[in-house]
Protein backbone atom coordinates (compact mmCIF):
# COMPACT_ATOMS: atom_id res chain seq x y z
CA UNK A 1 0.00 0.00 0.00
CA UNK A 2 2.90 2.27 0.62
CA UNK A 3 4.13 1.65 -2.76
CA UNK A 4 1.22 2.59 -4.05
CA UNK A 5 0.48 5.81 -2.60
CA UNK A 6 4.39 6.70 -3.77
CA UNK A 7 3.67 6.04 -7.21
CA UNK A 8 0.99 7.92 -7.34
CA UNK A 9 2.63 10.56 -5.63
CA UNK A 10 5.35 10.80 -8.18
CA UNK A 11 3.26 10.33 -11.06
CA UNK A 12 1.26 13.41 -9.52
CA UNK A 13 4.26 15.35 -8.96
CA UNK A 14 4.95 14.89 -12.40
CA UNK A 15 2.08 16.08 -14.25
CA UNK A 16 1.18 12.32 -15.47
CA UNK A 17 -1.58 12.10 -13.01
CA UNK A 18 -4.84 15.09 -12.46
CA UNK A 19 -5.43 15.71 -8.46
CA UNK A 20 -8.46 14.67 -9.22
CA UNK A 21 -7.37 10.84 -10.87
CA UNK A 22 -5.07 10.79 -8.22
CA UNK A 23 -7.79 10.82 -5.33
CA UNK A 24 -9.47 8.01 -7.16
CA UNK A 25 -6.69 5.73 -7.31
CA UNK A 26 -6.14 6.46 -3.91
CA UNK A 27 -9.13 4.79 -2.65
CA UNK A 28 -9.85 1.34 -3.07
CA UNK A 29 -13.12 -0.15 -2.85
CA UNK A 30 -13.66 -0.47 0.65
CA UNK A 31 -14.64 -4.21 1.84
CA UNK A 32 -18.65 -3.44 3.22
CA UNK A 33 -18.95 -2.22 -0.71
CA UNK A 34 -17.34 -4.97 -2.38
CA UNK A 35 -19.47 -7.14 -1.35
CA UNK A 36 -22.71 -5.75 -3.02
CA UNK A 37 -20.36 -5.66 -6.32
CA UNK A 38 -21.41 -8.60 -8.75
CA UNK A 39 -24.31 -9.35 -11.38
CA UNK A 40 -26.51 -11.04 -9.08
CA UNK A 41 -29.98 -9.55 -7.51
CA UNK A 42 -29.61 -6.54 -5.91
CA UNK A 43 -25.67 -6.33 -6.26
CA UNK A 44 -24.12 -3.56 -8.85
CA UNK A 45 -21.79 -4.74 -11.70
CA UNK A 46 -18.31 -3.80 -11.65
CA UNK A 47 -18.13 -1.12 -14.40
CA UNK A 48 -21.20 0.50 -13.17
CA UNK A 49 -19.75 1.05 -9.98
CA UNK A 50 -16.51 2.04 -11.36
CA UNK A 51 -18.03 4.95 -13.36
CA UNK A 52 -20.21 6.16 -11.07
CA UNK A 53 -17.75 5.88 -7.96
CA UNK A 54 -14.75 7.58 -10.59
CA UNK A 55 -17.39 10.21 -11.36
CA UNK A 56 -18.43 10.93 -7.93
CA UNK A 57 -14.99 11.17 -6.32
CA UNK A 58 -13.83 13.74 -9.36
CA UNK A 59 -16.42 16.14 -8.61
CA UNK A 60 -15.65 15.78 -4.85
CA UNK A 61 -11.74 16.90 -5.82
CA UNK A 62 -13.08 19.52 -7.55
CA UNK A 63 -15.20 20.96 -4.71
CA UNK A 64 -18.64 20.88 -7.14
CA UNK A 65 -20.06 17.83 -4.34
CA UNK A 66 -19.62 17.79 -0.59
CA UNK A 67 -22.92 15.48 -0.28
CA UNK A 68 -21.69 11.70 0.99
CA UNK A 69 -23.21 10.13 -0.89
CA UNK A 70 -23.82 9.20 -5.01
CA UNK A 71 -26.33 7.52 -7.56
CA UNK A 72 -26.18 4.85 -9.92
CA UNK A 73 -28.13 3.28 -12.34
CA UNK A 74 -27.44 0.13 -14.69
CA UNK A 75 -30.07 0.41 -17.85
CA UNK A 76 -29.03 -3.47 -19.31
CA UNK A 77 -30.94 -4.57 -16.30
CA UNK A 78 -34.31 -5.77 -16.24
CA UNK A 79 -36.79 -3.33 -14.69
CA UNK A 80 -37.47 -4.67 -11.08
CA UNK A 81 -40.69 -4.17 -9.57
CA UNK A 82 -39.47 -4.28 -5.97
CA UNK A 83 -37.91 -1.66 -4.09
CA UNK A 84 -36.39 -4.61 -1.78
CA UNK A 85 -32.91 -4.91 -1.51
CA UNK A 86 -33.33 -8.38 -3.67
CA UNK A 87 -34.00 -6.00 -6.99
CA UNK A 88 -33.37 -3.11 -8.81
CA UNK A 89 -31.20 -1.31 -10.75
CA UNK A 90 -30.92 2.21 -9.27
CA UNK A 91 -28.18 2.55 -6.52
CA UNK A 92 -27.89 4.70 -3.59
CA UNK A 93 -24.84 4.68 -2.34
CA UNK A 94 -23.13 6.45 0.90
CA UNK A 95 -19.82 5.29 1.99
CA UNK A 96 -19.21 7.70 4.47
CA UNK A 97 -21.71 5.34 6.38
CA UNK A 98 -21.34 2.46 4.64
CA UNK A 99 -25.24 2.70 3.13
CA UNK A 100 -25.80 0.72 0.16
CA UNK A 101 -28.95 -0.08 -1.77
CA UNK A 102 -30.74 -1.34 -4.92
CA UNK A 103 -34.27 0.29 -6.15
CA UNK A 104 -36.53 0.12 -9.41
CA UNK A 105 -36.62 2.17 -11.57
CA UNK A 106 -37.96 2.98 -15.51
CA UNK A 107 -36.55 3.40 -18.69
CA UNK A 108 -37.03 5.31 -21.41
CA UNK A 109 -39.87 4.27 -23.25
CA UNK A 110 -38.75 5.26 -27.00
CA UNK A 111 -41.25 5.71 -29.72
CA UNK A 112 -42.77 4.16 -32.80
CA UNK A 113 -43.10 6.75 -35.31
CA UNK A 114 -44.69 4.50 -38.49
CA UNK A 115 -43.24 4.25 -41.64
CA UNK A 116 -40.22 6.50 -40.18
CA UNK A 117 -38.54 4.63 -37.40
CA UNK A 118 -39.70 2.34 -34.44
CA UNK A 119 -37.23 2.99 -31.58
CA UNK A 120 -39.74 2.03 -28.79
CA UNK A 121 -38.68 -0.13 -25.94
CA UNK A 122 -40.52 -2.76 -24.01
CA UNK A 123 -41.69 -2.72 -20.47
CA UNK A 124 -38.78 -5.05 -19.04
CA UNK A 125 -35.65 -4.24 -20.78
CA UNK A 126 -34.27 -1.38 -23.01
CA UNK A 127 -33.21 -1.79 -25.86
CA UNK A 128 -33.16 1.77 -27.52
CA UNK A 129 -31.32 4.60 -26.36
CA UNK A 130 -30.40 7.89 -27.65
CA UNK A 131 -30.08 11.97 -26.71
CA UNK A 132 -32.41 13.04 -29.50
CA UNK A 133 -35.29 15.66 -27.99
CA UNK A 134 -38.31 14.36 -27.86
CA UNK A 135 -37.16 10.88 -28.27
CA UNK A 136 -38.50 9.37 -24.65
CA UNK A 137 -35.08 7.39 -24.79
CA UNK A 138 -32.88 6.96 -21.50
CA UNK A 139 -29.21 8.45 -22.09
CA UNK A 140 -26.59 6.59 -20.25
CA UNK A 141 -23.33 9.27 -18.97
CA UNK A 142 -22.96 11.76 -16.41
CA UNK A 143 -25.08 13.91 -14.81
CA UNK A 144 -25.58 16.06 -11.51
CA UNK A 145 -28.62 16.81 -9.62
CA UNK A 146 -29.78 20.38 -9.80
CA UNK A 147 -32.51 22.02 -8.31
CA UNK A 148 -36.21 20.24 -6.77
CA UNK A 149 -39.28 21.48 -8.00
CA UNK A 150 -43.42 20.35 -6.49
CA UNK A 151 -45.98 20.46 -8.76
CA UNK A 152 -49.59 20.23 -8.42
CA UNK A 153 -51.05 16.98 -10.72
CA UNK A 154 -54.81 16.67 -9.71
CA UNK A 155 -56.80 15.02 -7.18
CA UNK A 156 -57.23 11.68 -6.77
CA UNK A 157 -59.73 9.12 -5.61
CA UNK A 158 -59.94 7.49 -2.56
CA UNK A 159 -62.03 4.84 -0.82
CA UNK A 160 -65.31 6.07 0.73
CA UNK A 161 -66.00 8.39 -1.86
CA UNK A 162 -63.29 10.65 -0.97
CA UNK A 163 -59.86 12.40 -2.50
CA UNK A 164 -57.04 14.14 -1.78
CA UNK A 165 -54.27 16.10 -4.31
CA UNK A 166 -51.31 14.73 -6.05
CA UNK A 167 -48.28 16.43 -5.66
CA UNK A 168 -44.84 15.19 -7.87
CA UNK A 169 -41.23 16.55 -6.58
CA UNK A 170 -39.38 16.62 -9.84
CA UNK A 171 -34.99 17.05 -9.29
CA UNK A 172 -33.48 18.32 -12.28
CA UNK A 173 -30.43 16.62 -14.05
CA UNK A 174 -27.42 18.53 -15.69
CA UNK A 175 -25.46 16.49 -18.03
CA UNK A 176 -22.05 16.94 -19.78
CA UNK A 177 -20.80 15.82 -23.28
CA UNK A 178 -23.95 13.43 -24.72
CA UNK A 179 -25.73 13.88 -21.39
CA UNK A 180 -25.68 17.98 -22.00
CA UNK A 181 -29.29 18.57 -23.34
CA UNK A 182 -30.61 16.48 -19.97
CA UNK A 183 -31.92 20.59 -19.05
CA UNK A 184 -33.32 20.82 -22.49
CA UNK A 185 -35.11 17.53 -23.05
CA UNK A 186 -36.23 17.85 -18.83
CA UNK A 187 -34.63 15.08 -17.82
CA UNK A 188 -34.80 13.97 -14.12
CA UNK A 189 -36.06 12.12 -11.28
CA UNK A 190 -39.91 11.90 -10.16
CA UNK A 191 -41.99 9.72 -8.30
CA UNK A 192 -43.61 6.91 -10.72
CA UNK A 193 -46.99 8.48 -9.84
CA UNK A 194 -49.57 9.96 -12.38
CA UNK A 195 -53.49 10.44 -12.76
CA UNK A 196 -54.91 8.33 -15.01
CA UNK A 197 -58.85 8.98 -16.11
CA UNK A 198 -59.29 12.49 -15.60
CA UNK A 199 -61.94 14.79 -15.56
CA UNK A 200 -62.68 18.30 -14.08
CA UNK A 201 -64.65 18.78 -11.19
CA UNK A 202 -66.01 21.72 -9.97
CA UNK A 203 -63.81 22.94 -6.94
CA UNK A 204 -64.30 26.40 -6.95
CA UNK A 205 -62.77 27.07 -2.94
CA UNK A 206 -59.75 24.76 -3.86
CA UNK A 207 -56.56 26.56 -4.01
CA UNK A 208 -55.45 24.94 -7.55
CA UNK A 209 -58.66 26.17 -9.20
CA UNK A 210 -58.25 27.53 -12.57
CA UNK A 211 -60.01 30.33 -13.42
CA UNK A 212 -63.38 28.58 -14.05
CA UNK A 213 -63.42 26.89 -10.88
CA UNK A 214 -62.46 23.59 -12.03
CA UNK A 215 -59.58 20.92 -10.88
CA UNK A 216 -58.38 17.91 -12.37
CA UNK A 217 -59.65 14.65 -10.36
CA UNK A 218 -58.49 11.18 -12.03
CA UNK A 219 -57.65 7.68 -10.05
CA UNK A 220 -53.59 7.33 -8.89
CA UNK A 221 -51.47 5.08 -11.37
CA UNK A 222 -48.29 4.12 -9.96
CA UNK A 223 -45.84 2.41 -12.61
CA UNK A 224 -42.34 1.27 -10.84
CA UNK A 225 -42.14 -1.36 -13.11
CA UNK A 226 -43.35 1.00 -16.28
CA UNK A 227 -41.06 3.16 -18.74
CA UNK A 228 -40.74 6.90 -18.96
CA UNK A 229 -39.93 9.86 -21.37
CA UNK A 230 -36.79 9.10 -20.92
CA UNK A 231 -36.39 10.41 -16.72
CA UNK A 232 -35.30 7.86 -14.34
CA UNK A 233 -38.92 6.93 -12.26
CA UNK A 234 -38.85 5.46 -8.81
CA UNK A 235 -41.18 3.86 -6.72
CA UNK A 236 -43.43 6.28 -4.57
CA UNK A 237 -42.33 5.40 -1.34
CA UNK A 238 -38.52 5.26 -2.50
CA UNK A 239 -38.76 8.95 -3.02
CA UNK A 240 -38.64 10.37 0.27
CA UNK A 241 -35.19 8.70 0.50
CA UNK A 242 -33.77 9.73 -2.95
CA UNK A 243 -34.86 13.20 -2.09
CA UNK A 244 -33.69 13.62 1.54
CA UNK A 245 -30.15 12.75 0.28
CA UNK A 246 -30.02 15.18 -2.43
CA UNK A 247 -32.75 18.22 -1.04
CA UNK A 248 -29.60 20.46 0.45
CA UNK A 249 -26.64 18.90 -1.05
CA UNK A 250 -26.32 18.27 -4.98
CA UNK A 251 -24.46 14.82 -6.22
CA UNK A 252 -23.60 12.86 -8.91
CA UNK A 253 -25.96 10.28 -10.89
CA UNK A 254 -23.98 8.17 -13.56
CA UNK A 255 -26.35 6.07 -15.80
CA UNK A 256 -25.03 2.94 -17.92
CA UNK A 257 -24.49 2.26 -20.90
CA UNK A 258 -23.31 5.08 -23.03
CA UNK A 259 -23.10 5.12 -26.37
CA UNK A 260 -19.45 3.86 -26.64
CA UNK A 261 -20.76 0.59 -24.78
CA UNK A 262 -24.09 0.28 -26.68
CA UNK A 263 -22.23 0.47 -30.31
CA UNK A 264 -19.63 -2.28 -28.31
CA UNK A 265 -21.69 -4.72 -27.41
CA UNK A 266 -24.30 -4.15 -30.81
CA UNK A 267 -20.68 -4.64 -32.91
CA UNK A 268 -19.94 -7.89 -30.67
CA UNK A 269 -23.17 -9.25 -31.33
CA UNK A 270 -22.67 -8.59 -34.87
CA UNK A 271 -19.75 -10.78 -35.24
CA UNK A 272 -21.43 -13.20 -33.71
CA UNK A 273 -18.76 -12.88 -30.43
CA UNK A 274 -19.55 -13.19 -26.67
CA UNK A 275 -19.81 -9.24 -25.14
CA UNK A 276 -18.28 -10.94 -22.23
CA UNK A 277 -15.25 -12.38 -23.86
CA UNK A 278 -14.07 -9.23 -25.29
CA UNK A 279 -14.55 -7.70 -21.84
CA UNK A 280 -18.18 -5.92 -21.98
CA UNK A 281 -21.09 -5.92 -20.29
CA UNK A 282 -24.30 -6.26 -21.10
CA UNK A 283 -27.00 -7.49 -18.45
CA UNK A 284 -27.40 -11.17 -19.70
CA UNK A 285 -31.15 -11.77 -19.96
CA UNK A 286 -31.67 -8.68 -20.76
CA UNK A 287 -29.56 -8.78 -23.22
CA UNK A 288 -31.05 -12.31 -24.87
CA UNK A 289 -34.12 -10.44 -24.96
CA UNK A 290 -33.12 -7.61 -27.19
CA UNK A 291 -30.84 -9.04 -29.40
CA UNK A 292 -28.60 -6.56 -29.67
CA UNK A 293 -29.23 -2.90 -28.62
CA UNK A 294 -29.05 0.41 -30.16
CA UNK A 295 -27.91 3.94 -29.75
CA UNK A 296 -29.70 6.52 -31.88
CA UNK A 297 -27.50 9.47 -32.03
CA UNK A 298 -29.53 13.42 -31.96
CA UNK A 299 -27.60 14.73 -35.23
CA UNK A 300 -29.51 11.48 -36.67
CA UNK A 301 -32.77 10.82 -34.67
CA UNK A 302 -33.73 14.65 -34.28
CA UNK A 303 -34.49 15.36 -37.91
CA UNK A 304 -36.40 11.96 -38.46
CA UNK A 305 -39.06 13.40 -35.12
CA UNK A 306 -39.31 16.61 -36.80
CA UNK A 307 -40.09 15.18 -40.31
CA UNK A 308 -42.51 13.11 -38.62
CA UNK A 309 -44.34 15.97 -36.71
CA UNK A 310 -44.45 17.99 -39.88
CA UNK A 311 -46.29 15.15 -41.90
CA UNK A 312 -48.46 14.31 -38.73
CA UNK A 313 -49.81 17.30 -36.69
CA UNK A 314 -51.02 16.38 -33.85
CA UNK A 315 -54.98 16.91 -33.79
CA UNK A 316 -56.37 20.20 -31.38
CA UNK A 317 -56.45 19.42 -27.88
CA UNK A 318 -59.66 17.96 -26.94
CA UNK A 319 -61.62 19.71 -23.62
CA UNK A 320 -61.57 17.25 -20.97
CA UNK A 321 -64.98 15.74 -19.58
CA UNK A 322 -66.45 16.94 -16.48
CA UNK A 323 -67.18 15.00 -13.82
CA UNK A 324 -69.99 12.99 -13.11
CA UNK A 325 -69.58 12.64 -9.63
CA UNK A 326 -68.60 15.02 -7.12
CA UNK A 327 -66.21 13.31 -4.01
CA UNK A 328 -66.02 14.62 -0.70
CA UNK A 329 -63.95 16.98 1.32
Amino acid sequence: MAKTHLLIGLLTATGLLSASMAATAAEPVPGWLAANVGEGAGQIAPVVLERARALYQRNVASGKVKNGCYFAMDATRPNEQTSSAAGGRFYMICEDRQFFRAISSGHGSGRNLPGVANFANGRTCAKNFGNAQDSELTTGGAYMTSEIKTSFKGYYRLPGNRATTLTRSFVQFDGIGETANARARAIGGHAAARLGGVCMLKKPNSPHANKDGFVPLGNLVTYPGGRSNGCTSWAPEDVPQVFSIIKDSPSTVYIYPESKDINAVAKAVKDRQSPADKGLYWNASCLKDIGAPVFWPKEKLEAMIVQYKNDHPAPPPQPLPICKDSPKD
